[in-house]
């Protein structure tokens, strides 16, 4: 990027959305972005209880601990994907983003694209007064001492992205044991809430995704970030689909 340019980036606060939804919608502006009719933007939203498993099937099957009519029973959803890593849970008050980018266009590869993924996680949880750090290696995501705080798993197709990261602020954790979270045994899950303690109070949970959002945009090298509110959730979907 040369001296003093601006670069934007779009993001969309779209609420609650079901996975499915949110992976048809990541689908039409992947295409979108690659035929140029959009910029780089990210999806900030939450999901519904949802277990999703990763590309490796085999052994995201092997570290799901409850059989799919369980998991349904719950009253969770469970979605077979084509991103990387291995099992995880999505659910209500966890941050999800989406980054939908040309990698290309911001001179970044895979490996410190991943990185910015885990750092925009650990400046959100200084904010809050939390010492995160990348895994070890084997271990992917942000760890606070031997408790993941945030998963990531990315899906990279010619140099664009989409999936993303997921940062736990204050979903319910029981969630949690019914996986080996991102196939790592032995390892515990923990959120902001329950490592800021009792006595310290959060801010309502859009504005931590607005502040992952801006330590996200600004780690990649943006200067700016447009937020595209909820209210227009309608219309921003109609425009993708349209230009699918």
């Amino acid at each position: 990027m040369s001296g003093g340019a601006r670069r934007v980036l779009e993001a969309w606060r779209l609420g609650v959305v079901k996975y499915g939804e949110a992976l048809q919608l990541q689908e039409r502006l992947v295409a979108d972005r690659k035929a140029g009719r959009v910029g780089d933007l990210v999806l900030s939203l939450q999901h519904p209880p949802t277990y999703t498993l990763g590309k490796q099937r085999e052994k995201a099957e092997r570290n799901l601990l409850a059989p799919e009519a369980e998991l349904r029973a719950m009253g969770a959803e469970l979605h077979r994907t084509e991103r990387g890593g291995d099992v995880t849970f999505h659910g209500p008050r966890q941050a999800v983003l989406y980054p939908v980018l040309s990698l290309r266009s911001l001179r970044l590869g895979a490996r410190r694209y991943v990185e910015g993924l885990e750092s925009a996680m650990i400046q959100v949880a200084a904010l809050h007064g939390v010492f995160a750090r990348p895994g070890d290696p084997g271990e992917t995501g942000v760890w606070v001492g031997d408790r993941k705080i945030g998963a990531i798993g990315v899906r990279i197709s010619s140099g664009f992205t989409w999936h993303g990261l997921a940062f736990n602020i204050d979903p319910d954790l029981g969630y949690f044991e019914h996986i080996v979270p991102c196939g790592i045994a032995g390892k515990g899950v923990t959120s902001l809430r329950r490592e800021v303690g009792d006595g310290v109070e959060l801010p309502d949970d859009g504005v931590i995704h607005d502040q992952l959002v801006r330590c996200l945009a600004t780690t990649l090298g943006f200067t700016d970030v447009e937020f595209k509110d909820d209210s227009e959730r309608g219309v921003l979907i109609g425009v993708a689909a349209t230009h699918s």
